[in-house]
Protein backbone atom coordinates (compact mmCIF):
# COMPACT_ATOMS: atom_id res chain seq x y z
CA UNK A 1 0.00 0.00 0.00
CA UNK A 2 1.53 3.76 -0.95
CA UNK A 3 2.01 5.81 1.88
CA UNK A 4 -0.80 8.24 -0.06
CA UNK A 5 -2.96 5.32 0.30
CA UNK A 6 -2.21 5.34 4.12
CA UNK A 7 -3.23 8.51 4.83
CA UNK A 8 -6.68 8.35 3.84
CA UNK A 9 -9.09 9.24 6.00
CA UNK A 10 -12.44 8.13 5.15
CA UNK A 11 -15.92 8.05 7.72
CA UNK A 12 -19.34 6.97 6.54
CA UNK A 13 -21.94 10.15 7.47
CA UNK A 14 -26.14 10.30 7.37
CA UNK A 15 -27.47 13.37 6.04
CA UNK A 16 -30.87 13.76 7.90
CA UNK A 17 -34.23 15.45 6.03
CA UNK A 18 -36.18 18.20 7.53
CA UNK A 19 -39.57 19.26 7.62
CA UNK A 20 -40.97 22.87 8.59
CA UNK A 21 -43.42 22.48 11.56
CA UNK A 22 -44.78 26.58 10.54
CA UNK A 23 -43.81 28.47 8.17
CA UNK A 24 -45.01 31.85 7.35
CA UNK A 25 -44.21 34.21 4.52
CA UNK A 26 -44.08 37.82 4.99
CA UNK A 27 -43.24 40.61 2.51
CA UNK A 28 -40.87 41.10 -0.10
CA UNK A 29 -37.47 42.47 0.85
CA UNK A 30 -34.87 44.72 -0.88
CA UNK A 31 -32.50 41.64 -2.21
CA UNK A 32 -35.78 40.28 -3.80
CA UNK A 33 -36.28 37.32 -1.25
CA UNK A 34 -39.04 36.76 1.00
CA UNK A 35 -39.10 37.91 4.74
CA UNK A 36 -39.58 33.97 6.45
CA UNK A 37 -40.38 32.82 10.02
CA UNK A 38 -40.01 29.37 10.15
CA UNK A 39 -39.66 26.02 12.34
CA UNK A 40 -37.47 23.66 11.12
CA UNK A 41 -37.22 20.33 13.09
CA UNK A 42 -34.87 17.27 11.68
CA UNK A 43 -36.62 13.85 10.90
CA UNK A 44 -35.02 10.26 10.87
CA UNK A 45 -35.35 9.74 6.97
CA UNK A 46 -31.50 10.78 5.65
CA UNK A 47 -29.40 10.01 2.75
CA UNK A 48 -25.89 8.40 2.93
CA UNK A 49 -22.67 9.88 2.54
CA UNK A 50 -18.90 7.83 2.39
CA UNK A 51 -16.22 10.67 2.41
CA UNK A 52 -12.90 10.04 2.35
CA UNK A 53 -9.62 12.55 1.77
CA UNK A 54 -6.66 12.04 0.96
CA UNK A 55 -3.93 14.86 1.49
CA UNK A 56 -1.62 15.62 -1.91
CA UNK A 57 -0.73 18.71 -3.28
CA UNK A 58 -3.59 19.42 -6.52
CA UNK A 59 -6.85 18.73 -5.08
CA UNK A 60 -9.16 17.02 -7.42
CA UNK A 61 -13.03 15.94 -5.97
CA UNK A 62 -14.57 12.88 -7.37
CA UNK A 63 -18.69 12.38 -6.34
CA UNK A 64 -19.88 8.89 -7.34
CA UNK A 65 -23.70 9.96 -7.07
CA UNK A 66 -26.18 7.50 -9.43
CA UNK A 67 -28.38 10.07 -10.14
CA UNK A 68 -26.16 12.53 -12.23
CA UNK A 69 -27.32 15.79 -10.78
CA UNK A 70 -26.05 18.98 -12.39
CA UNK A 71 -24.49 21.24 -9.84
CA UNK A 72 -24.82 18.58 -6.98
CA UNK A 73 -24.64 20.81 -3.48
CA UNK A 74 -22.59 18.20 -2.13
CA UNK A 75 -19.62 18.49 -4.67
CA UNK A 76 -19.84 22.50 -4.42
CA UNK A 77 -19.62 22.46 -0.65
CA UNK A 78 -16.33 19.78 -1.00
CA UNK A 79 -14.96 22.74 -3.25
CA UNK A 80 -15.66 25.34 -1.36
CA UNK A 81 -14.39 23.68 1.86
CA UNK A 82 -11.02 22.83 -0.05
CA UNK A 83 -11.15 26.43 -1.01
CA UNK A 84 -12.06 28.35 2.10
CA UNK A 85 -10.01 26.23 4.34
CA UNK A 86 -7.15 25.92 1.92
CA UNK A 87 -6.48 22.50 1.65
CA UNK A 88 -5.49 20.31 -1.38
CA UNK A 89 -5.66 16.58 -1.52
CA UNK A 90 -8.26 13.78 -2.96
CA UNK A 91 -11.54 14.17 -2.08
CA UNK A 92 -13.80 10.93 -3.19
CA UNK A 93 -17.61 11.02 -2.30
CA UNK A 94 -20.20 8.27 -2.36
CA UNK A 95 -23.73 9.91 -2.34
CA UNK A 96 -26.75 7.14 -1.79
CA UNK A 97 -30.03 9.81 -2.58
CA UNK A 98 -32.90 8.47 -0.26
CA UNK A 99 -34.80 11.91 0.98
CA UNK A 100 -36.91 12.87 -2.37
CA UNK A 101 -35.98 15.61 -4.23
CA UNK A 102 -37.47 18.78 -4.49
CA UNK A 103 -40.12 17.68 -1.92
CA UNK A 104 -39.51 20.67 0.66
CA UNK A 105 -37.16 18.22 2.42
CA UNK A 106 -34.11 20.27 2.22
CA UNK A 107 -31.82 16.76 1.23
CA UNK A 108 -29.82 18.53 -0.96
CA UNK A 109 -28.99 21.26 1.47
CA UNK A 110 -28.39 18.49 4.31
CA UNK A 111 -26.12 16.48 1.79
CA UNK A 112 -24.23 19.94 1.38
CA UNK A 113 -23.80 20.37 5.51
CA UNK A 114 -22.77 17.23 5.67
CA UNK A 115 -20.06 17.52 3.47
CA UNK A 116 -19.34 21.11 5.32
CA UNK A 117 -19.07 19.07 8.74
CA UNK A 118 -17.28 16.18 7.64
CA UNK A 119 -14.65 17.12 5.05
CA UNK A 120 -12.71 19.64 7.71
CA UNK A 121 -12.30 17.07 10.40
CA UNK A 122 -10.92 14.36 7.79
CA UNK A 123 -8.44 17.35 6.32
CA UNK A 124 -7.11 18.46 9.87
CA UNK A 125 -8.67 21.87 9.55
CA UNK A 126 -11.00 22.75 12.37
CA UNK A 127 -13.22 25.66 11.24
CA UNK A 128 -15.05 27.47 13.86
CA UNK A 129 -19.53 27.38 13.81
CA UNK A 130 -19.55 31.01 12.53
CA UNK A 131 -17.15 29.94 9.36
CA UNK A 132 -19.08 26.86 8.72
CA UNK A 133 -22.62 29.07 8.66
CA UNK A 134 -20.62 31.53 6.27
CA UNK A 135 -20.02 28.89 4.17
CA UNK A 136 -23.21 27.05 4.44
CA UNK A 137 -25.24 30.53 3.23
CA UNK A 138 -23.02 30.42 0.44
CA UNK A 139 -24.73 26.96 -0.75
CA UNK A 140 -27.84 28.15 0.16
CA UNK A 141 -30.45 29.24 2.50
CA UNK A 142 -32.03 25.64 4.46
CA UNK A 143 -27.76 24.27 4.61
CA UNK A 144 -26.51 26.05 7.63
CA UNK A 145 -29.67 24.48 9.81
CA UNK A 146 -28.15 21.15 8.87
CA UNK A 147 -25.13 22.80 10.59
CA UNK A 148 -27.14 22.57 13.93
CA UNK A 149 -30.02 20.02 13.95
CA UNK A 150 -32.63 19.51 16.31
CA UNK A 151 -35.54 22.19 16.05
CA UNK A 152 -34.75 25.79 15.75
CA UNK A 153 -36.51 29.07 14.66
CA UNK A 154 -34.94 30.55 11.21
CA UNK A 155 -36.07 34.21 10.58
CA UNK A 156 -35.03 36.27 7.44
CA UNK A 157 -34.03 34.49 4.44
CA UNK A 158 -34.71 31.07 7.26
CA UNK A 159 -30.44 31.06 7.95
CA UNK A 160 -30.46 32.76 10.96
CA UNK A 161 -31.12 30.28 13.69
CA UNK A 162 -32.09 30.58 16.80
CA UNK A 163 -32.20 26.90 19.15
CA UNK A 164 -35.43 25.71 20.59
CA UNK A 165 -35.88 22.90 23.19
CA UNK A 166 -35.34 19.53 22.01
CA UNK A 167 -39.04 18.15 21.82
CA UNK A 168 -39.72 14.39 22.21
CA UNK A 169 -38.78 12.11 19.67
CA UNK A 170 -42.62 11.64 18.26
CA UNK A 171 -42.92 9.05 15.63
CA UNK A 172 -44.44 10.17 12.06
CA UNK A 173 -45.35 9.50 8.63
CA UNK A 174 -44.03 11.32 6.11
CA UNK A 175 -46.02 11.12 2.50
CA UNK A 176 -44.51 11.85 -0.82
CA UNK A 177 -46.13 11.65 -3.63
CA UNK A 178 -45.11 12.38 -7.19
CA UNK A 179 -46.15 15.78 -7.52
CA UNK A 180 -43.85 18.74 -9.06
CA UNK A 181 -44.40 21.84 -6.87
CA UNK A 182 -42.48 25.38 -8.84
CA UNK A 183 -41.06 26.76 -5.43
CA UNK A 184 -40.88 30.13 -7.60
CA UNK A 185 -44.15 29.77 -9.12
CA UNK A 186 -45.75 29.08 -5.41
CA UNK A 187 -44.05 32.45 -4.34
CA UNK A 188 -45.26 34.24 -6.79
CA UNK A 189 -49.02 33.65 -6.79
CA UNK A 190 -48.67 33.86 -2.79
CA UNK A 191 -47.45 37.27 -3.46
CA UNK A 192 -50.83 39.06 -3.95
CA UNK A 193 -52.10 37.32 -0.29
CA UNK A 194 -49.63 38.88 1.55
CA UNK A 195 -51.44 40.97 3.96
CA UNK A 196 -51.29 41.67 8.14
CA UNK A 197 -47.76 41.19 8.61
CA UNK A 198 -48.18 41.97 12.39
CA UNK A 199 -50.47 39.27 12.38
CA UNK A 200 -48.77 36.63 11.27
CA UNK A 201 -45.66 37.36 13.38
CA UNK A 202 -48.04 37.56 16.47
CA UNK A 203 -49.54 33.67 15.41
CA UNK A 204 -45.84 32.55 14.62
CA UNK A 205 -44.72 33.85 18.10
CA UNK A 206 -47.11 31.95 19.55
CA UNK A 207 -46.66 28.73 18.04
CA UNK A 208 -42.76 29.48 18.68
CA UNK A 209 -43.62 29.00 22.13
CA UNK A 210 -45.96 26.23 22.22
CA UNK A 211 -42.92 24.24 20.34
CA UNK A 212 -43.03 21.02 21.77
CA UNK A 213 -46.26 20.69 22.79
CA UNK A 214 -47.48 18.52 19.56
CA UNK A 215 -49.66 21.86 18.17
CA UNK A 216 -50.73 22.29 14.68
CA UNK A 217 -48.75 25.13 12.85
CA UNK A 218 -49.66 26.68 9.68
CA UNK A 219 -48.10 26.88 6.19
CA UNK A 220 -48.87 29.82 4.43
CA UNK A 221 -48.00 27.74 1.09
CA UNK A 222 -50.42 25.62 1.64
CA UNK A 223 -53.05 28.28 0.71
CA UNK A 224 -51.65 28.26 -3.09
CA UNK A 225 -50.46 25.14 -3.62
CA UNK A 226 -53.38 23.13 -2.68
CA UNK A 227 -55.30 24.81 -5.25
CA UNK A 228 -53.22 24.27 -8.11
CA UNK A 229 -52.82 20.40 -6.40
CA UNK A 230 -55.91 18.94 -4.64
CA UNK A 231 -54.55 15.72 -4.20
CA UNK A 232 -52.31 17.01 -1.57
CA UNK A 233 -54.69 19.07 0.47
CA UNK A 234 -56.96 15.38 0.45
CA UNK A 235 -53.69 13.64 1.98
CA UNK A 236 -52.99 16.22 4.63
CA UNK A 237 -57.23 15.52 5.24
CA UNK A 238 -56.25 11.96 5.14
CA UNK A 239 -53.87 12.41 7.64
CA UNK A 240 -56.13 13.83 9.55
CA UNK A 241 -58.45 11.20 9.59
CA UNK A 242 -55.84 8.77 10.11
CA UNK A 243 -55.10 10.10 13.43
CA UNK A 244 -52.38 12.64 13.47
CA UNK A 245 -52.30 15.29 15.88
CA UNK A 246 -50.85 17.49 13.71
CA UNK A 247 -50.92 17.19 9.70
CA UNK A 248 -49.28 19.43 7.31
CA UNK A 249 -47.27 20.13 4.26
CA UNK A 250 -42.95 20.80 4.70
CA UNK A 251 -41.61 23.90 2.63
CA UNK A 252 -43.10 24.49 -0.50
CA UNK A 253 -44.20 21.10 -1.34
CA UNK A 254 -45.22 18.05 -2.30
CA UNK A 255 -44.09 15.76 0.94
CA UNK A 256 -46.76 16.13 4.23
CA UNK A 257 -46.12 14.59 7.35
CA UNK A 258 -48.00 13.79 10.45
CA UNK A 259 -47.41 13.25 14.09
CA UNK A 260 -48.40 10.75 16.06
CA UNK A 261 -49.07 9.74 19.98
CA UNK A 262 -47.52 6.64 20.02
CA UNK A 263 -45.64 4.17 17.14
CA UNK A 264 -48.74 1.82 17.40
CA UNK A 265 -50.68 4.64 15.79
CA UNK A 266 -48.11 5.71 13.52
CA UNK A 267 -47.60 2.10 11.91
CA UNK A 268 -52.17 1.64 11.44
CA UNK A 269 -51.43 5.21 9.83
CA UNK A 270 -48.56 3.77 7.57
CA UNK A 271 -50.83 1.17 6.10
CA UNK A 272 -53.53 3.09 5.27
CA UNK A 273 -51.11 5.10 3.24
CA UNK A 274 -50.27 1.80 1.00
CA UNK A 275 -51.00 3.47 -2.39
CA UNK A 276 -48.58 5.99 -1.98
CA UNK A 277 -45.03 6.77 -1.53
CA UNK A 278 -44.47 6.94 2.17
CA UNK A 279 -41.79 6.74 5.29
CA UNK A 280 -42.19 6.07 8.76
CA UNK A 281 -40.23 9.35 10.27
CA UNK A 282 -39.39 10.14 14.43
CA UNK A 283 -37.97 13.58 15.25
CA UNK A 284 -34.72 14.24 15.90
CA UNK A 285 -33.45 16.78 18.81
CA UNK A 286 -30.43 18.35 18.78
CA UNK A 287 -28.81 16.38 21.27
CA UNK A 288 -28.98 13.04 19.09
CA UNK A 289 -28.04 14.90 15.81
CA UNK A 290 -25.01 15.59 17.54
CA UNK A 291 -24.60 12.23 18.79
CA UNK A 292 -24.94 10.67 15.69
CA UNK A 293 -21.97 13.26 14.19
CA UNK A 294 -19.70 12.39 16.61
CA UNK A 295 -20.62 8.45 16.41
CA UNK A 296 -19.95 9.09 12.62
CA UNK A 297 -16.65 10.71 13.03
CA UNK A 298 -14.99 8.76 16.37
CA UNK A 299 -12.30 7.61 14.98
CA UNK A 300 -11.23 11.42 13.96
CA UNK A 301 -12.22 14.27 16.07
CA UNK A 302 -10.75 15.20 19.47
CA UNK A 303 -13.76 15.46 22.36
CA UNK A 304 -17.26 16.02 21.81
CA UNK A 305 -17.38 19.28 20.81
CA UNK A 306 -19.59 21.13 18.13
CA UNK A 307 -18.95 21.60 15.29
CA UNK A 308 -16.96 18.92 15.32
CA UNK A 309 -12.89 19.29 16.26
CA UNK A 310 -10.58 16.76 14.12
CA UNK A 311 -7.15 15.64 16.13
CA UNK A 312 -5.48 15.71 13.27
CA UNK A 313 -5.41 19.37 13.10
CA UNK A 314 -1.78 20.97 14.16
Amino acid sequence: MSGAARQARGAQVRALAKINLDLRVLAKRADGYHELRTIFQTISLADTLDISFTPGRKTSIDLDDPLGLPGNLAERAARLVMETLRVAGRVEIRLVKRIPMGAGLGGGSSDAAAVLLALPVLAGRRPDLATLCEMGQQLGSDVPFFLLGGRAVGIGRGSELFPLPDAPARPGLLVTPDVHVSTADAYERLSDRLDRPADKVFSFQSQAWAAGAGTQGENDFEAVVFEQHPRLAALKKRLKGAGAAAAMMTGSGSALFGLFGDREAAGRAFGRFGDEKRFRISLVGRGGYRSMWWRALGAHIDGRMWPPRSRYAR
